[in-house]
């Protein structure tokens, strides 16, 4: 087993939420350029919520999962009432369903505009780049705190989240998400006001990230396409980021080609032609033609998925997440305390990508067909998914039923028995698995979407999805960042997958 001992450390990384510790060795390559050689990456803090959840009662997971994270509670939440529900077997009611996807679809948007205004392209207008001839508009536009952007997007998101507290009553850790639907049923003067906030925030979408109806975004299908819509639309945030694809290669960095990974998103009424907004699945590359546009899509197989433990501070045997554990020692070999979670043997991305290219969006498929996934291409979905979602809300609103239940009867609780919850949060697929026994929870494990993009290298020593992205970055393509942590398109390449390191381990 190696271990990565004695490499270079890069952390704590700022903007991140949780501890996030990354070492990379570099080496000189065949052009003479320094590159990182190999990429170990770190969770260093264990929660411990799976552990906690053992003994408790069954619906008592609807108050601990939440607070894994304040940031994608509503994620945990659904995960959470969803695995109760397959428990339980509680169908939620059509209200339940709208209301659900609602509230998930609100924290989830919310989601990427921090990440793309806050996060994400407060990079481009860091000192490293300040000798670009774009850098003083950029700089201007996005820097972290105090960038023009920064007083149009904090009231925006502001706005469209109060919409949380008209369904759920609060936000984070809402306990109004049940495993038959909602708790919390809404009127029709809500159900206008609700209404009112979406098309509020489809109006800052379309006049500054877009400056162009979703509708024109959305039907964007190749390369070609978003070329020309970003020479003419060059003033929105938007086309702002595309000028920076072409300077910065920004399409062939941090490229990867993993197998995709959805769990489908935004549950919808039963009586619709699919159960999900963004379907169910898995798209392969095809090992013959990983180069040339070989992507292959199959149905999702729940069993397959496995949580290996080979270098992490975890005691046990690789296992499906029903038959594994989590138990903690600091004392054997390892370099995280995230498992590596794969699917029938793979490594798998998850995320607003996985989403739509599993989803067979034209434009995702034909950037990631061409290139592979990429700092770009992973951008590129997040704010697709603007454009996407926002009127999907908009029908779900006007579908709510207000006369009619909210919440299925949920009062029969098997003595013993299991249940997954699968949904889609902002950065990808999230997994509750539930085991019951004798009334209480003999066994909780949880799949986070950064536990897949941020796993260690499993027992065959195949890197994780990060490992193997930070593989082969040019070093001295910085600007006038001397350090290695100050290395820009590393925190380019880290960031495109968003983080979210509490969620990692439970």
């Amino acid at each position: 087993m190696t271990l990565p001992t004695g490499k270079t450390v890069l952390g704590p990384l700022n903007r991140v939420e949780g501890d996030l510790e990354i070492r990379v060795e570099v080496a000189q390559s065949d052009d003479g350029k320094d590159r990182v050689q190999q990429a170990w990456v770190n969770s260093p803090l264990f929660r411990g919520f799976e552990v906690i959840l053992q003994g408790k009662a069954p619906l008592d997971a609807l108050v601990y999962t939440p607070r894994i994270c304040g940031i994608c509670s509503v994620a945990q939440s659904v995960a959470a009432a969803s695995a109760l529900a397959n428990y339980m077997e509680v169908v939620p009611t059509d209200n339940g369903r709208l209301a659900t996807s609602l509230t998930l679809a609100c924290e989830n948007l919310a989601d990427h505009l921090s990440h793309f205004y806050l996060f994400f392209m407060p990079d481009f207008a860091r000192a490293g780049y300040q000798s670009q001839p774009w850098f003083d508009a950029i700089q201007k536009r996005f820097r972290a705190q105090v960038g023009e952007v920064v007083n149009q997007v904090l009231p925006a998101r502001a706005g469209f989240m109060q919409m949380t507290g008209i369904l759920a009553g609060k936000w984070p850790h809402s306990l109004s998400l049940q495993p038959g639907g909602t708790s919390k049923a809404l009127g029709s003067s809500e159900q206008v006001r609700l209404l009112m906030m979406i098309r509020s925030f489809r109006q800052f979408l379309e006049q500054v990230l877009f400056a162009d109806t979703l509708e024109n975004v959305a039907a964007l299908e190749n390369r070609e396409q978003l070329n020309a819509w970003a020479a003419s639309h060059a003033q929105s945030d938007f086309g702002r980021f595309l000028s920076l694809v072409e300077p910065l290669q920004l399409d062939q960095l941090g490229v990867t080609r993993n197998t995709f990974l959805s769990y489908g998103a935004y549950d919808i009424p039963s009586n619709s032609s699919q159960p999900h907004l963004f379907k169910q699945g898995v798209a392969q590359w095809q090992k013959q033609s990983l180069k040339n546009g070989g992507l292959k899509s199959k149905k999702l197989d729940t069993t397959l998925i496995e949580e290996d433990i080979a270098y992490s501070w975890l005691v046990g045997e690789r296992a499906h997440p029903y038959q594994g554990n989590t138990q903690p020692d600091a004392d054997v070999p390892g370099y995280s305390w995230c498992k590596a979670p794969r699917l029938d043997g793979n490594v798998a991305e998850v995320g607003a990508l996985a989403r739509q290219v599993v989803n067979g969006h034209p434009l995702l498929l034909d950037l990631v067909k061409t290139d592979g996934a990429s700092v770009m291409s992973r951008v590129v979905a997040r704010l697709l998914e603007f454009a996407l979602v926002v009127p999907a809300m908009e029908q779900w609103c006007q579908q709510l039923q207000v006369n009619e239940a909210f919440c299925a009867d949920q009062s029969r609780q098997p003595s013993s028995g299991k249940g997954q919850g699968l949904v889609e949060a902002a950065r990808g697929s999230l997994g509750h698995w539930l085991n019951v026994e004798d009334g209480r929870i003999a066994n909780y494990q949880i799949i986070a979407p950064t536990t897949w993009n941020f796993s260690p290298r499993d027992q065959q020593g195949v890197c994780g999805p990060l490992e193997s992205a930070l593989q082969n970055i040019e070093l001295n393509n910085a600007g006038d960042a001397a350090e290695l942590h100050e290395c820009l398109p590393i925190q380019h390449v880290i960031r495109s997958y968003d983080p979210c390191m509490v969620c990692t381990v439970h």
